[in-house]
């Protein structure tokens, strides 16, 4: 089950259409979903969580915790919708846009992609355009 929680001003018009895609990207890469829970923050909120569990003091994005058991996805991902809206404007794109694609890179850390070293952050930038692409695609 895809469940969205909003700790933030910023509101998903329509959860079924993006839990929808959530389902798509995960079936995609051959894994079926679990629990995963999105949840929708300001960046003081996410920097707590930063601090108390991963011992960084900085701004992020996106901080995801993963309960995958085998091939059934699950886990609970946080977005900053403060550092979406600012990534957004500095990389001058979309704010949905930008909101899929960090939507989506939660999943494919799931999924087990990484992003540390320089090639494995280009596959997953590579990935992320391919499954924002998806959200138009109707099922």
């Amino acid at each position: 089950m895809i469940e969205f929680h909003f700790k933030s001003d910023l509101l998903l018009e329509d959860k079924s259409k993006y839990a929808d895609w959530i389902d798509r990207i995960i079936q995609s890469e051959g894994f079926v979903a679990g629990q995963i829970d999105y949840i929708f923050c300001t960046d003081e909120y996410l920097l707590q969580l930063n601090q108390e569990y991963l011992n960084h003091d900085t701004l992020t994005d996106i901080i995801t915790f993963d309960y995958t058991d085998a091939k059934t996805i699950s886990g609970d991902i946080f977005i900053s919708t403060d550092r979406v809206e600012d990534n957004a404007k500095e990389f001058q794109v979309d704010v949905w846009n930008e909101l899929r694609r960090v939507m989506s890179h939660g999943i494919l850390h799931l999924v087990g992609y990484g992003d540390k070293s320089d090639d494995e952050a280009k596959l997953m930038r590579e990935k992320e355009e391919e499954k924002i692409k998806m959200f138009h695609v109707e099922p």
